[in-house]
């Protein structure tokens, strides 16, 4: 063997150690963000809390997407809980392969000033909850309240969406 099929063969194994460290982590965030929501510590979550689940590890899937996923995790006779054992490899793929990032800043702020008709700088309770619930995609009663319950400047009932985004923007560092 000569030395650079060596070198080679260390810097291959060198990658395969990596890339093994690299998919260990990100199978224990998953596994921490699922134990979150795994109330009976039976390794198992109702298939309504994936949502938060996935947004919580920083992905942002549409209601399309997150029903496609949910079709690759379910069982073949839908029980409404998902194992861990299902949705781990699914979503270490997701993370691995970076799909649902968050929406850019620039897209968030411009789609709150298509929104503010008076161009104030806010959205009331009431404009934003009729959006969110009637127009689109709408948001559940669950999500709007999460929302609402970040997003609502208490003193002012009122969504500031420029400091809403600033809270929003997950680093992708």
């Amino acid at each position: 063997m000569s030395c650079n099929s060596s070198v080679n063969l260390s810097f291959s194994f060198l990658m395969f150690l990596f890339a093994d460290g690299a998919v260990a982590e990100i199978e224990k965030k998953i596994i921490e963000a699922f134990e979150v929501f795994d109330h009976e510590c039976n390794k198992t979550v109702d298939v309504r809390e994936i949502g938060s689940i996935v947004r919580s590890l920083g992905c942002f899937p549409t209601e399309a997407e997150l029903h496609e996923l949910l079709a690759k995790v379910e069982e073949e006779e839908p029980t409404g809980h998902i194992h861990l054992e299902k949705f781990l490899p699914v979503m270490t793929k997701v993370l691995l392969d970076r799909s649902y990032r968050p929406i850019p800043e620039d897209v968030l702020l411009h789609a709150f000033e298509v929104l503010d008709e008076h161009k104030c700088g806010y959205i009331t309770k009431e404009e934003l909850v009729k959006y969110l619930t009637k127009e689109g995609e709408p948001f559940t009663q669950e999500e709007m309240e999460d929302m609402l319950s970040t997003a609502l400047d208490p003193e002012t009932n009122s969504v500031h969406y420029r400091d809403y985004i600033s809270m929003m923007i997950v680093d992708e560092t």
